[in-house]
């Protein structure tokens, strides 16, 4: 930086934030770093007592803080996220819709080592809402080397970090498991909790079928709904390891690829996610009826957006999966 007469700094860049203080009124900065001295602005510096003033100096080598962080919001932003403008060196990207935030948490990191970045974002794989701040991003300096962005650059490579997967509508199938609710010996408490919950996301339980403990029925009343054309099945009940749960053995059954049985996440250990062809079939455990939150609502919104889970998704969620 260098320091120039404030009549000269038109058009420089501020090195420093330029206070104001009227004694019971203000003390705050009526200039900040990094902001574009124009003509307007000489008059009003000189009454903060500037006739000389500290600026960027460009050596071509050099890049301002609002240009780096609009490297930063470029291979960061990705589909469906809106950013704001550049304040203060730092852009704010936002969900553009609902959905789900993903972030390439490897690259992310590796670009976050180098020196002087910063990027900061939500959890990974949370369900956010529209207009949701997702994440920031600076370089910590008011100036940084050129040769460190396009470190950055290489790193990030040519698809966007960060994305909002939407969600997208589900005929969904509801099969409740348990002798004592097919001869109707006790009322169905399950189906509320569900339906509560998709609606959360504009959906509903489209189709409902009740069976008895045994696997033929269960899987025959699954069969039935996947011939409905149902495109997601949720079955409650008979998840545990009684040798009458027969509810994991019934999904088998219809030929479905079994994801997982049992996750580390606590509530909701024995949860079953499988796919028949494209549609996800999932054993939910006592715990969704009656705990606020467990597994099932972690795993919902991303089956929501038509994301395919693997095994790894699960084992992988061990750390906080705590609930």
């Amino acid at each position: 930086m260098k320091e120039i007469p404030v009549q000269d700094a038109v058009g420089c860049v501020l090195c420093h934030d330029v206070t104001k203080i009227v004694r019971g009124e203000i003390k705050d900065a009526a200039f900040r770093k990094g902001h574009v001295i124009t003509a307007e602005d000489i008059p009003e510096l000189l009454k903060l007592g500037k006739e000389n003033i500290f600026v960027w100096e460009n050596d071509d080598t050099k890049l301002h803080e609002n240009d780096a962080a609009e490297i930063l919001r470029a291979i960061c932003q990705g589909e469906n996220l809106s950013a704001g403008e550049v304040k203060e060196g730092k852009i704010e990207l936002k969900a553009a819709c609902d959905g789900v935030f993903h972030v390439d948490a490897e690259k992310l990191n590796a670009i976050n080592d180098v020196d002087e970045i910063c990027i900061a974002t939500v959890p990974n794989k949370i369900p956010v809402r529209k207009n949701k701040s997702v994440a920031g991003m600076r370089v910590i300096p008011l100036v940084i080397d050129k040769i460190k962005m396009e470190r950055v650059k290489k790193i990030a490579g040519d698809v966007p970090l960060m994305k909002i997967l939407p969600y997208k509508k589900f005929k969904v199938g509801l099969v409740v498991t348990g002798s004592e609710i097919f001869h109707e010996r006790i009322q169905d408490t399950f189906t509320p909790v569900i339906e509560a919950k998709l609606k959360t996301f504009g959906l509903q339980v489209d189709e409902r079928r009740i069976s008895d403990d045994s696997k033929e029925m269960t899987r025959e009343k699954i069969s039935e709904l996947l011939n409905l054309g149902m495109e997601m099945i949720l079955c409650t009940g008979g998840m545990s390891v009684d040798p009458d749960d027969r509810t994991p053995a019934a999904i088998k059954s219809t030929g479905a690829d079994v994801v997982t049985y049992g996750v580390p996440v606590l509530p909701g250990a024995m949860f079953m996610l499988a796919y028949l062809g494209d549609v996800p079939i999932m054993g939910l455990p006592g715990c969704v009826m009656f705990c606020s939150k467990t597994v099932f609502d972690m795993i919902l919104p991303r089956v929501l957006t038509g994301e395919k889970l693997t095994r790894r998704d699960f084992t992988t969620l061990g750390v906080g999966g705590l609930l």
